[in-house]
């Protein structure tokens, strides 16, 4: 049996969504249908299919309800210690982002907020903003009014800290750094892909005696906003290979004095085994050794130039974010366990359960974004699902953030990204060319329809978080 509620008739629905309601497993709310299309990796051109999505006005006995909070966007009604510096804490088996003044915070983030680089994008900058200080003052101010309350990686840092220092925004945000990559651009061997840096079959250089040292003088030239209140903390790279094939990788480099096929040749002698002789669990175990290498080497040196502020992980994406041994690697260093989350409309509870107990620490989902073809853009690059309109964007938001916020593990969510890829911009990231991922235009014009439905799920967050954790 099926039942209408009159909240998701309110809703106006495209020619393009089937008006379809079904049950939520959780029994909580109905469902509507919207149509997209499913990126996967090297098989373009996906059919169009029908996802059930749920939102907020389709929560069963759910009251909207915009809970006071602070400038940092924190629920004034949960008040913890103060530390003067974002820290986190687990109450009542729900894990927070503390902020600097105590308060229980859920981030919603802006990745990539800087400028365009190409000569259309620079030219409709100068008119509606003229000068930079406009810029992020004036953006802070609207993300504030559409319930976001930081910035996420790739953004423009020197402007973030000048606009927060003139108006007192604290407006949160959280630094990219590139331990690795800079290592081996450093070194040579790596090689830009779709969204990453690639390595000599896909083998990170964690196991070469100079990248120790190489992180320390890393991070003492870079960790330099040691005693600023607003910083959340640190990425330490971004979608790094970790995988159940690096020990074959490892051990089929070219160089035989590599120290990475070195340390792989001594680790397999000592399981006794040959080449032909390895499993999926001495696959498992080796990529654990390789991950905890590697956070054990970045959060050591993190700590040591700035112990104030959090150390965010490395940003797991695709196959690495399944694998226990390497969950459990970023969980015993970081302070939260970072995830690019894409390939799945709704997010898995299962998986953000096993996230959690691997970990022992929280998540927090640091891309995600839908596209649409309403934009105009081809939409052809980014791992997003593709929808028809703006307004199936919101809802996309909506069911994926909602999804987030059942799960007691996870601390927020960084939307990817700030602005529309712009076509006619040169030397870009070959993922980023041509799609639908801002939320706002290259033309600097906000995405009405979309940020209407975001801000109506931002702004309930806190009571959200209630209503599940009660039923």
């Amino acid at each position: 049996m099926k039942f209408l509620f009159k909240s998701i008739l309110i809703l106006s629905v495209t020619i393009f969504t089937l008006p379809e309601i079904s049950f939520c497993q959780n029994l909580l709310c109905s469902t509507i249908k919207i149509e997209a299309r499913k990126w996967v990796k090297d098989k373009p051109n996906q059919p169009w299919a029908f996802f059930d999505t749920q939102l907020i006005d389709s929560l069963k006995n759910f009251k909207p309800t915009k809970t006071e909070t602070n400038l940092y966007g924190s629920n004034k009604h949960i008040q913890l210690k103060a530390t003067g510096f974002f820290r986190i804490e687990k109450v009542n088996n729900r894990w927070w982002i503390v902020d600097p003044d105590g308060y229980a915070n859920i981030q919603r983030v802006v990745n990539g907020f800087r400028q365009g680089t190409s000569d259309r994008n620079k030219q409709f900058f100068n008119s509606t903003y003229q000068n930079t200080s406009n810029w992020a003052i004036k953006s802070f101010q609207e993300f504030s009014d559409f319930g976001f309350n930081g910035i996420g990686a790739w953004s423009d840092t020197e402007a973030i800290i000048v606009a927060n220092n003139e108006k007192n925004l604290k407006f949160s945000y959280s630094l990219m750094l590139n331990f690795m990559s800079s290592y081996g651009k450093k070194r040579g061997g790596t090689y830009q892909l779709p969204g990453n840096i690639g390595y000599p079959n896909q083998c990170i250089f964690v196991f070469d005696k100079q990248f120790e040292q190489f992180c320390d003088e890393y991070a003492k030239a870079n960790l330099i906003y040691k005693n600023d209140r607003n910083l959340i903390g640190y990425f330490s790279d971004n979608e790094l290979p970790f995988g159940m094939n690096n020990l074959q990788g490892y051990l089929t480099l070219p160089d035989s004095t590599d120290a990475g096929r070195i340390f792989a040749e001594k680790w397999l002698k000592s399981k006794n085994k040959t080449a032909s002789q390895i499993t999926d669990t001495e696959r498992a175990e080796f990529v654990g050794i390789v991950a905890e290498r590697y956070y054990q080497i970045v959060s050591k040196v993190i700590r040591k130039y700035d112990e104030n502020h959090l150390y965010l992980g490395s940003r797991l994406h695709g196959s690495p974010k399944n694998m226990e041994s390497v969950v459990k690697a970023a969980g015993k260093y970081s302070d939260v366990v970072s995830i690019n989350y894409y390939g799945t409309w709704t997010p898995d509870t299962k998986i953000m359960k096993n996230w959690g107990d691997w970990a022992g620490k929280p998540f927090m989902i640091t891309e995600f974004y839908t596209k649409a073809m309403d934009s105009g853009l081809a939409n052809t690059t980014g791992a997003g699902f593709t929808v028809h309109t703006q307004k199936d964007r919101g809802f996309a938001y909506q069911n994926f953030c909602l999804g987030l916020l059942q799960s007691p593990n996870c601390v927020g969510w960084h939307w990817f990204r700030y602005q529309d890829n712009d076509p006619s911009a040169k030397g870009v990231d070959p993922s980023n060319l041509d799609s639908n991922k801002g939320l706002l235009n290259t033309e600097y014009q906000w995405y009405k329809p979309m940020i209407n439905l975001m801000k109506q799920l931002n702004e309930n967050v806190y009571s959200l978080v209630d209503y599940y954790d009660k039923n």
